[in-house]
């Protein structure tokens, strides 16, 4: 049994080392009949499987299967031109039966048939599917940052998991070794089609000679004998490179394709039942033209207007518009029975004013929420469940996994319409402020722009809300031309969804509070007691505690190792009582959080200060009512963040958030000086990144002063 599983596991092997075999040793006629027949058989399968898959890398084999059966048809074009030439024109039944069947006692024709059949092979079937697999090369190699992009995107605002973000990044190498791999196999296909024509004139130039010099026969004898054979042996080594050349070109077509291509063909065309009709009604015109097969077209167009009317009539009573008001889509929010017809005006007033005499009532005007969502009419289904919204969903999986990532648990979201926003628009507020604005156009696509546009595609100009990043909105039929021109595309909710993780990422300081922060220290009660009770409130208070945690989570750094962070205040609370420095003692304890957070492949890619500059700021520190702050002179100032703003472009291009790595002493002063600049820069120092990250210093900034 172990035997034979072991040969299973090298068949492939096996297979090319005969294939290879072929070339050498002769093969009788029986055995060239089976292979032959198993050629086309195999070039039938890829083909059906090619129109089966709905995503090329369903068959990410097909590069070395392109390879292995044009090998194999070599071998049996070897085997068939020794046959032909050694045994007096016979190569097999299989030949033989093509040869006589296609020729029908005429070798011209048989030879117009065979060269067309090449030559739409070699000149449009081959020669499309190269450029398409070398442009879908390019595009996607080139696409690869954007969709990195999008991934971290989606990861960062809870879209997805660590799991399925390191899948979709795997999927995305896979595309661009797939399309890679593709655009080198197209010329062995293209390579194949010419060879098949060399071959097949030496079968006929090589008969003739053997059969007039070797074997006394006349030309009309050679001729008759050997362009049966040598037409059979072409057509029968044609017929699957032909099957595998169209597969080849329909995977590299269908690089963005939803669903299988029968299924996709047929939906597209009953999609589209009025061009049915129209082309009926065309046909029917053509039947006053004079000669024109009457009968034929008359069928053909009856049954496409026919066809047509089906389909546009059932269409209309499947999806007919429905006209729903804004009061109907939000009782549809409400709960069941909200349809039914609701007090008039006057009585709503006369019931708010009656609800508002009781003082507690007025009490809840005045509470401020921590998070709130607001937006336009044409939003709303994004978030009405009952309409199919995801919004509130996907919100749920974004509190989850930020509280897994960062340690702290998202206070509710509150969402809500609003009259005095725009259809379009949609408004974040963090304690009843507004702090970012967006607009989406629901019935469109959000196409980012690659780093290296080739090619631009039509749609309206816009800024994606969440990064700043050039962007065009698109219809839904320009969404498979814009993934191929290297546009990542995002639907209208991962957009509005995007932009209000981000947002609430950068302001989750502000959401600490001090209840939240009870209960932090209530949760790690259960793990830890007697740190908790010898921390606090004896060495730290509860607001101490919470200025220590905010100062992490302002600068983006976890808290989930409450345990560490305590430790490090009781250890560092005995010497040192400013929480700024204690603050820093806990980032150098949290050293491999930091890393991993902000480290990618083991390399972090940084800006650095130059040892004069990191000197003059330490003599620049002066000491004030709340202790040390930075007083730079304003030529230095300015030098700093005129190079800081230049360095930030090559983030920018490397796709990364901008990291400036200086010394512990000079960090938090740095830091300081430049976050109301560049608030999404990040200031680490060398005590706070593990010893075994590869540091890669992109740009330095050098103390520069104009005397």
């Amino acid at each position: 049994m172990t035997n034979i599983k072991n040969i299973l596991n090298n068949a492939v092997s096996l297979i090319v080392v005969m294939i290879v075999l072929l070339l050498i040793i002769p093969i009788s006629p029986f055995f060239l009949d089976v292979m032959i027949i198993l050629n086309i058989s195999v070039g039938l399968i890829i083909l059906l499987i090619s129109m089966n898959i709905k995503e090329a890398l369903e068959f990410s084999i097909f590069p070395s299967l392109l390879l292995i059966t044009t090998l194999y048809r070599i071998g049996i074009n070897v085997s068939t031109t020794r046959s032909i030439l050694s045994n007096g024109g016979s190569a097999g039944s299989v030949i033989g039966a093509m040869g006589n069947f296609v020729l029908q006692g005429n070798a011209v024709v048989g030879v117009v048939i065979f060269l067309i059949i090449v030559l739409v092979q070699f000149l449009v079937i081959n020669k499309g599917a190269e450029r398409v697999a070398e442009v879908a090369a390019r595009f996607t190699l080139d696409a690869m940052p954007g969709k990195q992009m999008a991934i971290d995107a989606d990861l960062g605002s809870g879209l997805i998991d660590e799991q399925e973000a390191k899948a979709r990044r795997y999927k995305i190498q896979k595309e661009a070794d797939f399309y890679g791999a593709m655009d080198g196999a197209t010329k062995i296909v293209k390579g194949d089609a010419t060879l098949s024509l060399v071959t097949t004139a030496i079968n006929f130039l090589g008969g003739c000679i053997i059969g007039m010099v070797q074997g006394g026969m006349t030309f009309t004898e050679v001729l008759s004998v050997y362009s049966i054979a040598t037409i059979g042996d072409g057509l029968v080594g044609q017929i699957p490179a032909l099957l595998i050349s169209t597969a080849t070109g329909m995977i590299v077509t269908r690089a963005v394709a939803e669903d299988s291509l029968n299924i996709e063909v047929l939906g597209q065309f009953k999609a589209q039942p009025r061009a049915l009709m129209i082309a009926g009604g065309v046909l029917a015109i053509l039947i006053a033209v004079p000669g024109m097969p009457k009968f034929q077209l008359a069928l053909i167009a009856l049954v496409m207007m026919f066809g047509g009317y089906y389909l546009l009539r059932r269409m209309e009573e499947m999806g007919g518009p429905v006209m729903v008001g804004a009061a109907g889509v939000m009782a549809g929010m409400a709960g069941p029975g909200s349809m039914e017809q609701g007090p008039s005006l006057e009585e709503e007033m006369m019931a708010e004013e009656e609800n508002f005499k009781d003082i507690n009532t007025v009490y809840s005007l005045i509470n401020v929420e921590p998070i709130e969502m607001e937006f336009g009419y044409s939003l709303i289904p994004l978030v009405d469940e009952a309409s199919g919204g995801k919004m509130i969903d996907r919100i749920v999986i974004f509190r989850r996994q930020y509280a897994q990532e960062m340690g702290l648990v998202i206070p509710s979201i509150r969402l809500r319409d609003s009259s005095y926003l725009n259809t379009n628009q949609y408004v974040i507020k963090i304690k009843g402020e507004e702090v970012a604005k967006g607009e989406i156009l629901i019935d469109y696509y959000l196409a980012l722009e690659p780093p290296n546009l080739e090619k631009e595609i039509d749609g309206i100009d816009t800024i994606e809300p969440a990064y700043g990043i050039p962007s065009k909105w698109i219809t839904m039929d320009k969404r498979e031309m814009a993934e191929i021109y290297g546009y990542t595309v995002i639907d209208p909710l991962s957009v509005m969804l995007t932009h209000l993780s981000e947002t609430v990422k950068k302001h989750a300081y502000e959401l600490l509070n001090r209840q939240e922060v009870v209960r932090l220290i209530d949760n790690l009660k259960n793990q830890s007691p007697e740190l908790v009770e010898e921390a606090i409130p004896a060495v730290i208070s509860y607001g101490g505690f919470q200025k220590v945690l905010t100062n992490l989570l302002k600068e983006g750094i976890p808290i989930k190792d409450l345990e560490t962070i305590i430790e490090t205040i009781v250890d560092s609370a005995m010497t040192v009582k400013d929480l700024d420095t204690i603050t820093e003692n806990i980032r150098v304890a949290l050293k491999r959080t930091i890393t991993r957070k902000f480290c990618e492949g083991g390399s972090m890619k940084v800006v650095t200060l130059d040892a004069d500059l990191e000197k003059n700021i330490i003599t620049s520190l002066t000491n004030g009512d709340h202790g040390l702050y930075l007083a730079l002179s304003p030529d230095v100032m300015q030098s700093v963040i005129t190079q800081l703003s230049d360095e930030v472009k090559k983030f920018h291009e490397l796709g990364q958030a901008p990291i400036v790595l200086t010394s512990q002493v000079v960090r938090i002063h740095f830091y300081h000086l430049i976050e109301q600049f560049f608030p999404e820069m990040y200031v680490l120092s060398f005590n706070e990144i593990s010893n075994n990250i590869q540091i890669q210093a992109v740009g330095n900034i050098s103390l520069q002063i104009d005397r």
